[in-house]
């Protein structure tokens, strides 16, 4: 049975435009083994970024895209029962980051991340042994 694996919105990001090399090999095998979801949040983090040039294509695009060439669920969930966990939460300010731990926390998932931040907050998120100090 294949594992699930959460991704956050710079791995997305990293994955449409096929940046492969930014992937450390434990990362990669993370991707190649598992079901990959996103939550919403992640997915409206991706629109935000759109919006503020950062990205140049929509939310929708990315997800599309992602969905056909790798497989990408977006993850429902109640959004009540998200923010509750997210408020249980303290570790940062920055909303997405929070409820996309939160949700990841909810699903007891692992969480593929190069965000310093959540490797340290969250105890099932991976990148590498070497950046999770």
């Amino acid at each position: 049975m294949e594992g699930l694996i959460h991704v956050d919105t710079h791995v997305l990001v990293w994955l449409y435009s096929g940046e492969v090399e930014r992937f450390p090999a434990e990362a990669q095998g993370h991707l190649e083994a598992s079901r990959v979801v996103a939550s919403p949040m992640a997915v409206l983090e991706l629109q935000y970024l759109h919006e503020i040039k950062r990205i140049s294509e929509p939310a929708a695009r990315v997800v599309q895209d992602l969905s056909a060439r790798i497989g990408l669920e977006i993850d429902d969930v109640s959004f009540s029962e998200l923010v509750a966990n997210a408020e249980q939460l303290a570790f940062t300010r920055d909303p997405f980051d929070r409820l996309i731990v939160a949700h990841a926390t909810l699903r007891e998932a692992t969480l593929l991340t190069a965000d310093k931040a959540l490797l340290k907050a969250y105890p099932r998120a991976v990148w590498t042994r070497a950046r999770r100090s």
